[in-house]
């Protein structure tokens, strides 16, 4: 039985489900997924209902492609990040463009955080095609500074998840911190400061 290919979607097809998806991550970080109708998500992507049924087979499709393009944004972003360092002790610099760079996608981060906890099978897609490709990649870039004796002997991960929570509530940090909180200043002093908690920690040397 010979295999079977989809065809490829037409440019056409690529920039009506762009619109779609845009429209959804807006719509549902304002409403919430409950609170998102297929009516409305067509309505502002300027699409037919039955347009919208054309690309996705549901509404929990739209949300999960949402989600997992968000997050494989950041993996990417992440990847050119630490392949550009300059040294190992250069977190501050990373800290501070990619929080420069998360509030621009806030609503993708409420997307991501608020409804993944509503719906199991989001956030396991998620978690197993993104977050843990993330972990892996730290892992690896932190197990390689403590071979090198930069880092001090750790378990590699547990340092890599607290590396991503640390830049990735960050991106909250305009919304959530007061009104200055998203100035470059103020960005540029916590991502500092978020570098200089995770390289030195809190407490005073002996």
């Amino acid at each position: 039985m010979a295999t079977r290919y989809r065809t490829p979607p037409r440019p056409k097809e690529n920039e009506t489900e762009g619109k779609i998806l845009k429209a959804a991550e807006r719509l549902f970080a304002e409403r919430g997924y409950g609170g998102t109708t297929t009516r409305d998500l067509a309505e502002s992507a300027g699409v037919a209902e039955g347009t919208l049924f054309r690309h996705f087979d549901s509404k929990k499709a739209i949300l999960v492609q949402v989600a997992t393009n968000g997050w494989v944004e950041i993996l990417t972003d992440l990847l050119t990040e630490l392949s550009e360092m300059g040294s190992y002790k250069a977190i501050a610099q990373v800290m501070r463009r990619r929080m420069l760079n998360l509030p621009r996608n806030v609503n993708m981060l409420r997307v991501c955080f608020m409804e993944a906890q509503f719906h199991p099978e989001l956030r396991d897609q998620v978690q197993e095609e993104v977050i843990a490709k993330m972990t892996d990649v730290a892992e690896a870039f932190f197990q390689t500074a403590m071979d090198k004796g930069i880092y001090r002997p750790m378990n590699p991960r547990v340092v890599a998840r607290i590396f991503l929570g640390m830049f990735a509530i960050s991106g909250f940090s305009e919304s959530t911190l007061g009104d200055d909180a998203g100035s470059p200043k103020a960005m540029q002093e916590l991502a500092e400061g978020l570098a200089d908690i995770f390289l030195n920690g809190v407490l005073v040397k002996p």
